[in-house]
C-alpha cells in the first residue's frame, strides 16, 4: 500500500526518482514499471498488477454507461507504460507532464493501491480546496462515515 506524501524534483529530461519506499511496493508487484494516467489535474501511478485490476473493473462496467465509455477513452487511452530504470527513475511522458502542469517540483501522494504525482502548485491548490470543503457539513458527514 502506498501511504504518505513527499516532495521531489523532475529533471530536465522529465525523469522522476521514485522514492525507495514506493519502489519496494512496485517491486513486490513483480514489475519494474508503472502505468501512468491522468485524472483530477494530476497523474495516477499504478503498479502493473493494480492497473490490470483497474482495467478489469472498467471493462466489466463500460458497456452499461456512456459516461464510463467516455472515461475509458480518457483514462485508458491516455495511459503510458513507464519503465523504472536501475537508478529508480521513471520518465514521465511529455503529454502527461503537460496535462498535470509538471515542470520541476512535484509531490508524490500515496493513496493506498496507487500514488498520485502532482505539480507542487496544483497540490497546494488541492489542499486549500479540501480545507475549504472540510468546513461544509455534507463533506464532514461523508468523512464521518469512515469513523474519523
Amino acid at each position: 500500500m502506498f501511504r504518505g506524501s513527499s516532495f521531489h524534483s523532475v529533471d530536465d529530461k522529465g525523469r522522476l526518482v521514485i522514492p525507495a519506499r514506493f519502489r519496494e511496493k512496485i517491486g513486490n508487484s513483480g514489475a519494474d514499471r508503472l502505468m501512468l494516467s491522468k485524472l483530477d489535474k494530476c497523474l495516477h501511478a499504478y503498479p502493473f498488477d493494480e492497473w490490470k485490476k483497474m482495467e478489469g473493473k472498467i471493462l466489466s462496467l463500460v458497456e452499461t454507461s456512456d459516461i464510463l465509455r467516455r472515461f475509458r477513452r480518457v483514462f485508458i487511452g491516455g495511459a503510458s507504460d513507464c519503465p523504472i530504470d536501475k537508478q529508480g527513475r521513471m520518465l514521465i511522458p511529455p503529454l502527461l507532464r503537460q496535462y498535470a502542469v509538471i515542470e520541476k517540483e512535484v509531490v508524490l501522494v500515496g493513496v493506498l493501491n496507487h500514488f498520485e504525482i502532482w505539480s507542487r502548485e496544483k497540490w497546494e491548490e488541492e489542499n486549500s480546496e479540501m480545507e475549504q470543503d472540510m468546513k461544509k457539513e455534507e463533506v464532514r458527514n461523508e468523512i464521518a462515515k469512515l469513523g474519523i
